[in-house]
């Protein structure tokens, strides 16, 4: 069994349906890369959900401005992690922000790494949980064939970005992180 911890990044809804403001396109391939490594990490998986504050302060006043459709509780069924995943799903963690690495995934995930990030999107969540949970000194390992990005150029821009921080991130395939560890 695979050493580590798996959080996937925000599988919810949201970000699956085609006709959201936040499609992600590539959703369902992350899916699948996700699917593929779940087994591996038994009971060491977290799922992250981004939900909305109740009341925006300061700079997400206006970006909720910009998105009002998502200001709903975090019980709406926009915020659901998607059917494949909800019944899977025994440790889930809440947060109103884009990173995800926070005082209870940090708890959870634990700081010996390394933690594997996967989910979308690539170049807004998964990036702004790698860069500080990296800075925390966690080894951390972004799955590109199991996350997704806005756009295909800005998944691929957000993987560069993220090798950037070598050997603190690094960039790796499903196929990889489980041959390394069989």
């Amino acid at each position: 069994m695979t050493t580590g911890h798996l959080t996937v990044i925000d599988m919810q809804r949201v970000f699956a349906d085609p006709d959201s403001p936040w499609a992600t396109p590539r959703f369902a391939e992350a899916a699948q890369g996700v699917r593929r490594l779940l087994p591996a990490f038994g009971d060491r998986v977290t799922f992250t959900r981004f939900v909305a504050p109740e009341r925006p302060t300061g700079a997400w006043r206006a970006y909720y401005e910009q998105w009002p459709f998502a200001l709903q509780p975090p019980d709406a069924p926009l915020w659901y992690l998607t059917d494949d995943f909800a019944t899977t799903a025994a440790h889930v963690l809440d947060a109103p922000t884009f990173g995800k690495w926070t005082p209870q995934l940090a708890a959870r995930a634990g700081l010996q790494g390394p933690l594997y990030l996967t989910g979308v999107s690539t170049d807004c969540c998964v990036l702004s949980t790698a860069l500080p949970a990296a800075d925390a000194g966690v080894e951390v390992v972004v799955v590109a064939d199991a996350c997704a990005g806005a756009d295909d150029d800005s998944h691929t821009k957000a993987l560069q970005l993220l090798s950037l921080y070598r050997p603190l991130v690094r960039v790796s395939t499903v196929a990889e992180v489980l041959a390394d560890r069989t």
